[in-house]
């Protein structure tokens, strides 16, 4: 295969040149040698080990166009197609959400808290997950939880198309099916054990704080809720909740830092017997746990 005139190193300054302004110096950084080692399909240590390696042909086509996209601000996880979520990798378009760290220490708690039920007369553990996006919550634990049958809901049919590939790819199974939380229909009897959510929870008015990354290129269904009725999401697994749950079951959702308590006192008026409210790793509240 025909080689370039231009070298791993001259891609790694090219790219982190295009990038200065754009992010600051470390994030630059990290997205130059993360597009370089997806790119070229090497380690960072090798990247450092040929810097004169030239690229070939093909793949600096690759890189100068993912540059481009990166200069107009597109996530690195779209450019790749892809990001890593709780040791897998999940596909990512422009129809779901990238997946955030604070997302995997939902589900690392909700995977240590969860056990199958002992009473039911069943080992299987029923999840869902509401507003599934990339799938990455659920099709997560259901590789953590492999006694569980996970059910995942969306109203986008094309970020459903997306967590779908995600699940064939992880080698899980899940059952996805679309429909908005906001307008449940009949049950039909249809009971769980854990529903989980990382819900619209970022209020308009939250817009101009953001960076453009996520402004212009991440669906804003999946972000944003008006500023009169910030809670309206949860309000609605709430409700839905207290009907579906079975005897002890638990509610999992994400939150907005800035209304952790307003978030509690939804549950708590819902009728759960008790809210507890989790914070991060950088010990912001982010996380909530309602048991009813």
């Amino acid at each position: 295969m025909q080689n370039s005139a231009h070298t791993i190193k001259y891609f790694l300054d090219y790219a982190r040149q295009s990038l200065e302004g754009s992010y600051p110096a470390q994030e630059a950084r990290a997205i130059c040698h993360l597009l370089l080692e997806n790119t070229l399909g090497m380690t960072a240590a090798a990247l450092y080990a040929s810097p004169e390696k030239p690229v070939e042909a093909a793949q600096e086509e690759q890189l100068t166009e993912a540059i481009a996209q990166l200069r107009q601000k597109r996530p690195i996880q779209q450019v790749l197609g892809k990001a890593e979520f709780y040791g897998l990798t999940m596909l990512v378009d422009e129809h779901v959400l990238i997946p955030r760290p604070e997302t995997e220490e939902l589900v690392a708690w909700v995977a240590k808290s969860c056990q199958p039920p002992a009473s039911a007369g069943s080992s299987t553990l029923r999840v869902l997950d509401v507003g599934t996006g990339s799938g990455c919550i659920a099709i997560a634990l259901a590789k953590n939880l492999p006694a569980a049958a996970v059910h995942a809901w969306d109203i986008s049919e094309k970020a459903l198309s997306v967590a779908r590939q995600n699940a064939m790819r992880s080698g899980v199974q899940v059952r996805f099916e679309k429909m908005d939380i906001l307008h449940v229909p009949q049950l039909h009897g249809q009971k769980y054990d854990v529903i989980v959510s990382n819900p619209p929870y970022v209020c308009e008015s939250e817009k101009e704080q953001m960076h453009d990354n996520v402004l212009r290129y991440e669906p804003p269904l999946a972000l944003f809720v008006r500023d009169d009725n910030p809670l309206v999401f949860y309000a609605a697994i709430a409700d839905f909740a207290q009907k579906a749950l079975s005897n002890g079951g638990e509610v999992f959702v994400e939150i907005n830092e800035k209304l952790g308590q307003e978030t509690a006192e939804v549950f708590a008026r819902s009728g759960f017997s008790s809210v507890e409210l989790r914070r991060d790793v950088n010990g912001k509240p982010r996380m909530a746990r309602a048991k009813r």
